[in-house]
């Protein structure tokens, strides 16, 4: 049996930076006051990539419930033709675990712990685990791509291998 855990570190827009954007107001490329001063505008945070190949931008409502802990991983998704934004509607943590685009490599795997005001958008291609709520059912406000083309990839963790998160 092959176990390996994995240790969640602090989301950052600095370490999430090969795999997309935090969606939070650090990340803002400039602040903008609107509506006659009384509104704060953090402009441009995330890259959206949703066109390719006639693709439409998609607003959903992904409800998420919590995992038995530990947390075992057990399949990864990536979108290739486009990005896929989660920012948090619920006032909790969540778990981010990614890794990079191109083939599959389950030993580069990193998990990340996501405050409630920070959101994600995963480049597309970046391999991700679904939304991993933790303590309690999370909302997520979810952008991504609608169309005719298939715009999901997965892959699953078979026979002996067990990955679980430690947090």
């Amino acid at each position: 049996m092959k176990q390996r855990i994995l240790k969640p570190e602090p989301l950052t827009a600095a370490a999430f930076r090969p795999y997309g954007d935090v969606l939070e107001t650090a990340t803002a490329k400039e602040l903008r006051p609107i509506n006659y001063g009384n509104t704060e505008r953090y402009h441009d945070i995330a890259r959206l990539d949703l066109l390719n190949q006639q693709g439409t931008p998609l607003v959903s409502i992904f409800r998420s419930r919590p995992l038995p802990r530990p947390i075992q991983v057990k399949v990864m998704e990536r979108h290739p033709l486009s990005s896929q934004a989660f920012f948090p509607l619920s006032n909790h943590p969540y778990m981010v675990v990614v890794a990079e685009a191109g083939e599959f490599d389950a030993a580069r795997l990193r998990a990340f712990l996501a405050g409630p005001q920070q959101g994600v958008n995963y480049a597309a291609g970046t391999w991700h685990h679904y939304s991993l709520a933790l303590d309690k059912v999370c909302d997520f406000m979810v952008i991504d791509r609608g169309g005719p083309e298939k715009n999901l990839d997965e892959v699953y963790f078979e026979g002996d291998d067990i990955l679980s998160i430690d947090y």
